[in-house]
């Protein structure tokens, strides 16, 4: 054996590497199977695994920078077609292909990747009913998460001054689409969770491709909302549009519009509801004043009727009635005892002697004022007192002469 044809392993090894990596199919080849014995290196970002088909495999490696690129997450089973290169590994002698891009075989990247991480969330309860927070149906003020220049934030600057302007509007600009979007729009969210609160949140932007929307399947921003201690509204696209945004949110609107017309309560609806409240109130109201007046009234007069100052009032009444009777029977019976009186006196004054003397008589009396009846009861040249109706008379009897 001659010296100069023995060749080390590394030799062997090197010349293998340098071959298949020269080959012009070789250094840039697409290939189609299904991932096998997959294992993510987390400390180094690098993945290795195996793709084979029904008869064959081959190792694959796909680094770091590569992998970060990736729009969904590789699993076991899943058929893939990858674009790399195929090289060598000189330690171990194997070949592998070195993948720089990967894409599941039918269903699209951003598919998977989306199913995958609604799966992910869903599984941790992000999307619960349970644990969605009311939208406050009267806020005064609302937080929107959006491009400044798009027209989403002009769809709803319309909509709330249509509304209700009196709402305050506060707009934290944000990318919407690209890289930076995703951390743009979680600042926005706890802006208003931790400087400016407000009463509601809307996070979203106008219509656009699935690539467009991306931004809004972030699975940090997703965390971001389900934490939010403020009730998030997701209106991110048209209505057939689907993020993960709009599962975690609070609650979906189809559109930016709609989602303003679900955070800004419509002020003259309200000043309506409210004048039609107020007059069943007053009807209400005046209907029971009414009632109460009724039974007020009956009941007032009840009171008066058992009333003790009434009791007392009603016998005073009979009272000074009695009084009126016995003052009319005794006005009555001394008008009849005047009367009666009257014709007494009358009666009286017939047999009165002064009377009598006021015709022409009169009375004859002896000194001790008896009356003399008769001439047998004066002697001669007695004094006697003679009475008249007008005054007395001093006479001395000097004759008596007896009628024949």
């Amino acid at each position: 054996m001659q010296e100069g044809s023995v060749f080390s392993v590394s030799q062997i090894n090197e010349y293998v590497k340098h071959t298949l990596e020269s080959s012009p199919v070789l250094r840039s080849i697409f290939l189609r199977g299904e991932i096998s014995n997959l294992k993510s290196n987390y400390a180094s970002g690098h993945m290795y695994f195996s793709l084979k088909d029904a008869s064959s495999s081959i190792r694959a490696v796909m680094f770091k920078g590569n992998s970060y690129k990736l729009r969904f997450k590789p699993e076991s089973g899943m058929t893939v077609v990858v674009h790399g290169k195929i090289s060598a590994y000189t330690v171990s002698g194997d070949y592998q292909i070195i993948i720089d891009d990967m894409q599941p075989d039918g269903a699209g990247a951003l598919a998977i990747a989306f199913e995958q991480l609604k799966k992910k969330l869903s599984g941790k309860g992000l999307f619960d009913a349970e644990r969605k927070k009311p939208i406050p149906r009267f806020a005064s003020s609302v937080g929107v998460v959006t491009s400044a220049s798009g027209a989403a934030l002009h769809d709803i600057i319309n909509v709330s001054g249509r509304r209700n302007p009196a709402i305050e509007l506060v707009i934290y600009p944000s990318y919407v689409q690209g890289e930076l979007a995703p951390q743009s729009l979680a600042g926005g969210i706890r802006f208003f969770n931790k400087v400016h609160k407000v009463d509601v949140i809307i996070i979203g932007r106008g219509g656009g491709s699935a690539e467009d929307l991306w931004c809004f399947n972030d699975e940090t921003l997703a965390m971001t909302i389900a934490q939010s201690e403020i009730p998030v509204i997701s209106a991110v696209g048209h209505e057939t549009d689907f993020t993960i945004c709009d599962f975690v949110a609070d609650m979906r609107a189809p559109t930016p519009s709609a989602a303003a017309e679900l955070a800004f309560f419509d002020a003259y609806e309200v000043k309506q509801r409210l004048g039609q409240i107020k007059q069943r109130y007053d009807t209400t109201l005046n209907r029971m004043i009414n009632g109460l007046e009724s039974r007020l009234e009956i009941l007032s007069k009840d009171v008066e009727l058992l009333s003790p100052i009434n009791v007392l009032n009603d016998k005073k009444t009979k009272l000074e009635k009695a009084m009126d009777r016995i003052n009319s029977l005794m006005r009555e019976t001394l008008s009849s005892k005047e009367n009666d009186f009257r014709v007494m006196c009358t009666r009286l004054e017939g047999v009165n002697p002064l009377s009598v003397l006021s015709h022409g008589y009169s009375v004859v009396e002896k000194s001790d004022g008896s009356i003399i009846s008769g001439i047998d009861d004066v002697k001669v040249n007695e004094t006697v007192t003679v009475r008249m109706c007008d005054g007395e008379l001093r006479a001395c009897v000097t004759q008596k002469n007896a009628k024949l």
